[in-house]
C-alpha cells in the first residue's frame, strides 16, 4: 500500500533465465487399491515402464501400511516416506479404481497426508501431473474429473491429457501387463506428455505458481516497504 492507501500497481511479470536439461525427470507414481490383483496398480506399473523408457527416473509409493490420517501420526514411517517421495519428485502420475463413482478411500487417504506446505518445503506446488482411473464397467471420468480437483487443490500443474481404461479386467495379462489396445496407447500419449511438460516446467514451477496475493501479503506481515512485483 502507498501512503495513500492505494495497492501497489500491477507489473508485467520477468519471465528467469532458463535451459532445458535434459536429465531424468523425477516421477512419483501413486495407486489407490491395495488389492492383490489391483488394475490401479498394473495401469500405474505400466505407465512407470513408459517413462523410463522415455529417460525419467520413476519411483512407486505402496500404500499399504499407511495410517488413516489422524492428528499425532505425522512421524509414522509411511507417512515420512510418502512425503520425501513427493518432494523428491518433479513430476506425479495418479492411477485410481473408481468405487461408487469416485476416488477411493486409500487414494484420498495418500492425498490428505501431503501437506500444502511444510516450514518453506511444498511438496507439490508447481509439479506437473497426469491422471488417470480404471473402471470395472463401462469407460467413466469421474475419478479423473475428481483427480483433477485434488491437483488443482495441491496447486501441481494437471496436464490436459487423461487415461480412462474400462473394463479392465479386459485389458491386463496374467502377469499384470497391459494389452495392445487403443487404451495402451492413450496411456503412452499421457505418458509422453507429461514428459514434455516436466522438462518445460520443472525449473520455472516456482515462478509458474508465484501470487501476487501472497507476495503482498508476505510484504504487509513483514512490514517491510519493498516493490513486491
Amino acid at each position: 500500500m502507498d501512503k495513500y492507501g492505494n495497492p501497489p500497481k500491477l507489473k508485467k511479470p520477468e519471465f528467469p533465465e532458463f535451459e532445458i536439461r535434459n536429465d531424468p525427470p523425477k516421477i512419483l507414481v501413486l495407486y489407490g487399491s491395495l488389492r492383490s490383483r489391483s488394475y490401479s496398480r498394473f495401469l500405474a506399473e505400466e505407465a512407470g515402464r513408459i517413462l523410463e523408457g522415455l529417460g525419467c527416473e520413476v519411483r512407486f509409493f505402496n500404500p499399504e501400511g499407511l495410517p488413516v490420517k489422524a492428528e499425532g501420526l505425522e512421524d509414522h514411517p509411511k507417512v515420512q516416506e510418502l512425503r520425501e517421495l513427493s518432494h523428491w519428485s518433479e513430476g506425479q502420475v495418479w492411477s485410481c479404481p473408481e468405487m461408487h463413482g469416485t476416488i477411493t478411500g486409500v487414494f484420498k487417504n495418500q492425498i490428505d497426508w501431503i501437506p500444502l506446505k511444510v516450514g518453506s518445503v511444498r511438496p507439490t506446488q508447481g509439479r506437473t501431473l497426469a491422471v488417470m482411473q480404471v473402471s470395472g464397467g463401462s469407460q467413466s471420468f469421474n475419478v479423473v474429473n475428481t483427480l483433477r480437483v485434488l491437483g488443482r487443490w495441491m496447486r501441481m500443474i494437471t496436464i490436459p491429457n487423461q487415461s480412462s481404461v474400462a473394463k479392465a479386467y479386459q485389458e491386463f495379462d496374467a502377469d499384470g501387463r497391459m494389452k495392445d489396445s487403443s487404451y495402451r496407447d492413450r496411456v503412452v500419449d499421457v505418458m509422453e506428455e507429461l514428459y514434455k511438460f516436466t522438462l518445460l516446467t520443472r525449473d520455472l514451477r516456482e515462478f509458474m505458481v508465484d501470487r501476487y496475493s501472497e507476495r503482498r501479503d508476505a510484504a504487509w506481515n513483514a512490514e517491510i516497504d519493498i516493490d513486491i512485483l
